[in-house]
């Protein structure tokens, strides 16, 4: 390869996403529980049991989740008039697309559920390149017991991304396709991304939500977004600025050494499979860091589950 060729490389971009907030406005699990299940009145008092630690978050959301009493069909249709994807998503999606980017949805959601949203909003065929890393579920056709596949059996929330990312980091290492080290980007709104956005290069948050806040508040580097356009503005201005500084070789200019576990998982896969195996503490560990947050002396802060006593 010549030098012209090098400097005008690009460098592969992979792209992870949250949900609920950030794809689409609404949460897909509160329409459905505020309309055919247990209420917003009770919903809003099982999510301040979680908060104060009265009850798990796998127990609470087994009770939101098996309170639902509506075939998936008819729960479908009231997330459909109800739901708003971000006014340049499918925009973004095919940019993309178009640019061998691949992108991944990261949910404590309901897989069947998120695939059957993305499937209608974008179309089954857009909708076959996204990947989801979520829940799965078992939904009778009467709609009488909808209940979570849970990827961590026996976790007490059902998901438990903590130890798999310890596991993968220690033997994490930097993997190059043709002398290029992937960008790995997170897309957010919430605390509860936080597990997943710190392994990223480069983090967009949602602006005036509660991620943008706590990376505010935390010295937290991040790009704020009030839709996808935005992001994608800013992608094609970082991978300029990449490509003439580093021509597209050796590490990003923005670069974080935390992702380096999500470039040798996405090297391989565009679902990193840590990932798949387990999802996340962040439910408590990320929502209320106050609580269950504790500094690791002599090395970087870590978030881990308080002690059981």
């Amino acid at each position: 390869m010549n030098d012209t060729a090098q400097e005008s490389k690009r460098r592969k971009i992979v792209c992870f996403s949250d949900f609920d907030g950030t794809i689409f406005m609404q949460d897909t699990g509160h329409i459905l529980f505020d309309n055919h299940g247990c209420g917003t009145k009770r919903r809003q008092i099982l999510d301040e049991q979680i908060k104060s630690g009265e009850r798990s978050f796998r127990d609470v959301s087994e009770e939101m989740w098996s309170s639902l009493d509506v075939p998936f069909e008819d729960g479908f249709e009231v997330m459909e008039k109800n739901l708003e994807i971000d006014v340049d998503f499918r925009t973004f999606h095919k940019f993309c697309r178009e640019n061998e980017i691949p992108f991944n949805v990261i949910s404590a959601g309901l897989k069947p559920v998120l695939r059957r949203v993305l499937d209608t909003f974008l179309g089954e065929e857009a909708s076959s390149h996204i990947d989801i890393v979520a829940n799965d579920a078992e939904i009778t056709a009467d709609g009488s017991e909808w209940k979570p596949i849970w990827r961590h059996d026996d976790s007490d929330l059902g998901h438990d991304k903590a130890l798999s990312i310890q596991e993968a980091r220690k033997a994490a290492h930097l993997t190059a396709e043709n002398g290029t080290i992937p960008l790995i980007v997170f897309i957010g709104d919430g605390v509860s991304d936080l597990a997943a956005a710190r392994e990223a290069d480069v983090l967009f948050a949602r602006r005036g939500l509660r991620l943008e806040e706590y990376c505010q508040e935390n010295g937290i580097d991040y790009i704020p977004f009030d839709t996808f356009a935005d992001i994608q503005r800013r992608l094609e201005e970082i991978q300029e600025e990449d490509r003439q500084k580093t021509g597209g070789r050796g590490v990003p200019v923005r670069f974080n050494p935390r992702a380096n576990l999500w470039r040798r998982v996405s090297s391989k896969a565009a679902v990193p499979r840590y990932v798949v195996m387990s999802p996340t503490k962040e439910e408590k560990m990320f929502l209320w860091p106050e609580v269950f947050s504790v500094p690791v002396v002599g090395s970087e802060q870590q978030m881990v589950a308080p002690l059981q006593v």
